[in-house]
């Protein structure tokens, strides 16, 4: 792993947090971009992993993408390691969550919202304002229909203003909004109903929603039904835990 200047990792047990740390507003630069892949690539084979968190020091999740790295010189290597830090979190096996407790703009918005889980407090915002400066977000144009509808998601990247919290839980971008008094201890008590679980069978559902997103039907059902037939029964938690609910006690989880 790389020297990290520009955002803090720690490791609890199965749980991975990436904190942005250049506050106030945690701009995205090269540098600090790289550094994410370095963290992502570490953890992407992981399979004790429950979740991998991503939250940030400051008033801001993050404002974007440095605009200075959009220059001419500059673009080609900012494009590239930016879009780097999605692709390595399509092959993070743990669910994803961002925690947003701020504006959540550009590259920032991407990055919350790319997440499996996105989490925020009643004061956040988040928009894609890249088209007021001449430029789109390709993340947010590949993606954004994907998590709305089309009309939706043209206006946010065509107009580029931005929305509170509640309007983006309604348009299916965010999916809980706590109190920012009560943030902490609501986020807490979230991330626990995840981690309470096997991280083994986490992963396999996380594994078995993605195969079969935008497959047809039967097709769908075909490839989550390999996985659970060829590869979750086949692991001890599996067994565990339909054992345990028959003797009526805890399971006692060995994410295997």
């Amino acid at each position: 792993m790389a020297e990290l200047k520009n955002i803090v990792f720690e490791r609890d047990q199965n749980v991975a947090t990436i904190t942005l740390n250049r506050p106030p507003l945690n701009v995205l630069n090269i540098e600090m971009m790289k550094e994410i892949n370095s963290v992502l690539e570490d953890l992407k084979d992981d399979r004790k992993l429950k979740v991998v968190i991503f939250r940030a020091e400051g008033k801001a999740f993050s404002a974007g993408v440095d605009v200075s790295d959009h220059t001419e010189e500059k673009a080609e290597e900012m494009i590239h390691v930016f879009h780097q830090i999605f692709f390595l979190m399509t092959k993070i096996k743990a669910p994803t969550i961002a925690l947003v407790n701020g504006k959540a703009l550009g590259g920032g918005c991407e990055l919350a919202t790319f997440c499996d889980i996105t989490l925020a407090s009643d004061e956040s915002k988040f928009g894609q304002p890249e088209i007021k400066v001449g430029v789109f977000a390709p993340i947010a144009a590949v993606m954004f229909p994907r998590f709305m509808n089309l009309k939706k998601a043209m206006e946010l990247n065509l107009t580029g203003e931005t929305m509170d919290a509640h309007e983006a839980k309604n348009i299916g971008l965010v999916n809980a909004v706590f109190p920012t008094d009560k943030f902490d201890e609501e986020v807490k008590g979230y991330i626990e109903k995840l981690t309470m679980n096997s991280s083994v069978v986490l992963q396999l559902t996380k594994q078995a929603i993605y195969e079969a997103l935008g497959s047809e039907y039967h097709i769908g059902v075909a490839k989550a039904e390999n996985i659970y037939l060829n590869i979750l029964m086949k692991t001890h938690d599996a067994n565990e835990g339909l054992k345990a609910f028959l003797e009526k006690r805890k399971p006692v989880w060995r994410n295997e």
